[in-house]
């Protein structure tokens, strides 16, 4: 019961940045609660692959490949660009901790002089925000590549 209640909390805290860059996107007021829903979907996704002993890297690009394909369906019926249901629904799942771990440790770096153990977290830090802002953008395209291909990829 404990991980439906945390499961509930993640998708719940996920919906309001979504909702927030959706309406500085200009989204249309239609199509907010989707946005909405799609970020709690994707970060709901990400969050159980991640219990479930997932890396968070590829439990990212897992679930920015269901926006994405959910993203598709939604702009099929209702006459809309898929990117106004998805870009929005990504953005809880941008990896500002890993990018801001990375940074300090630069600024320490700099600030005391080098030293391996603050070298290792500079670029532990800097290759997870790295690989998990690639899988976003890998999920984001890959319902284009899958339905929208009209030739062969050889």
């Amino acid at each position: 019961m404990t991980l439906m209640l945390a499961l509930l909390n993640d998708m719940l805290l996920a919906m309001i940045p979504a909702l927030g860059f959706a309406l500085v996107f200009n989204v249309p007021q239609k199509a907010l609660k989707y946005c909405a829903i799609g970020g709690a979907i994707g970060h709901g996704t990400q969050f159980l692959l991640m219990h479930w002993g997932l890396s968070i890297e590829w439990s990212t690009l897992a679930a920015a490949t269901l926006v994405g394909m959910i993203g598709v369906h939604w702009s099929h019926r209702f006459l809309a660009h898929p990117k106004v249901f998805t870009v929005a629904a990504l953005i809880p799942m941008v990896p500002g901790v890993f990018a801001f771990k990375a940074m300090i440790a630069i600024v320490e770096i700099n600030h005391r002089g080098f030293s391996l153990a603050l070298w290792g977290l500079m670029i532990d830090n800097v290759l997870k925000a790295v690989f998990i802002v690639a899988a976003l953008a890998i999920g984001l395209a890959m319902p284009g590549l899958l339905f929208y291909r009209h030739r062969p990829v050889v």
